[in-house]
């Protein structure tokens, strides 16, 4: 075998080795949670933008929350081989071995977190352990035990923009948790959709969110359709309180509209294509909202 042969194998086996580490890390999730931790940070801007505490703030995030999705499917691993959709994972596959997610979980996690702690403030690294903390050991394990996982996960899923708020005013007012609340309401008709897709999928793998315990699907929709009424009144909230302005209010207004009636629909006749939509009609919802409040800020 010739020697470029060799070096060719091992350059393709590390690149390989690098793709799986990186899948570990959700980076499609990550970029959610980048996105909504920079719009926490300019609602609270009081004065001009400290751009190299922003850089310092996304690195740290970024890696805090890569790690946290890591730690996440070391946990699940054993579940994610029972799953269709989770089962060609670098774990469940066998791509990666434990020991290796759970070393680079943790240490891009605690390095994340002091990273913030150095170099943004303590209160954003708070905000970010805290983060990590309830997803891994609360949310985590509690997907085996209890269809409240899904209330429960919505909290750290929340908690991005909060955390760029503490880095922008080195405190968490109002404004902060009125952007929890949108990001935590928002979740439940989104997670719930989801869950309602792939509800075999789930059943499969003892996952027990609310469509797999729900015996004749009722109360998922009346899940949905609460939420989605809930997170339209709170998400004209930022208007009241002076965050924004009625640029953002008209639009959030018509996309909390929009996203009732998705919901509705699934509630009157559920299936796989009201809830599909209802799932893109979210996916689409929250980077539109986010982004009116960013253009209309007062």
């Amino acid at each position: 075998m010739s020697t470029e042969i060799v070096i060719g194998a091992v350059v393709r086996e590390r690149r390989r080795v690098v793709a799986d580490f990186v899948a570990l890390t959700k980076p499609r999730v990550v970029l959610m949670v980048l996105v909504t931790a920079v719009v926490g940070y300019y609602a609270g801007l009081r004065g001009d933008a400290d751009w190299w505490r922003l850089v310092h703030l996304l690195i740290g995030t970024a890696l805090a929350a890569g790690g946290t999705l890591a730690l996440n499917q070391y946990v699940e691993r054993d579940v994610d081989a029972l799953m269709h959709r989770t089962r060609l994972r670098p774990l469940p596959d066998g791509r990666l071995a434990p020991l290796e997610a759970l070393a680079f979980g943790a240490g891009i996690t605690v390095f994340g977190v002091l990273y913030t702690a150095a170099l943004v403030n303590w209160l954003a690294a708070a905000v970010t352990g805290a983060t990590a903390l309830l997803y891994v050991l609360v949310y985590t394990p509690m997907k085996l035990r209890s269809a409240l996982c899904t209330i429960v996960g919505a909290v750290p899923g929340a908690l991005p923009p909060v955390t760029g708020w503490a880095a922008a005013r080195d405190d968490v007012g109002l404004g902060a948790w009125v952007l929890f609340g949108i990001l935590f309401l928002w979740q439940l008709p989104h997670t719930l959709a989801i869950a309602r897709l792939y509800c075999d999928d789930y059943a499969r793998g003892g996952v027990r969110v609310l469509p797999v315990v729900d015996g004749d699907g009722g109360a998922t929709e009346r899940h949905i359709l609460s939420g989605s009424i809930a997170l339209l009144a709170v998400s004209l909230l930022p208007t009241l309180i002076g965050l924004s302005g009625v640029v953002y209010f008209a639009g959030a207004f018509v996309c909390g509209l929009g996203l009732i009636a998705l919901g509705a629909l699934q509630a009157r006749t559920p299936s796989s294509l009201s809830a599909r939509r209802l799932l893109f009609g979210s996916l689409l919802y929250l980077p539109v909202v986010l982004a009116l409040l960013a253009f209309d800020k007062v």
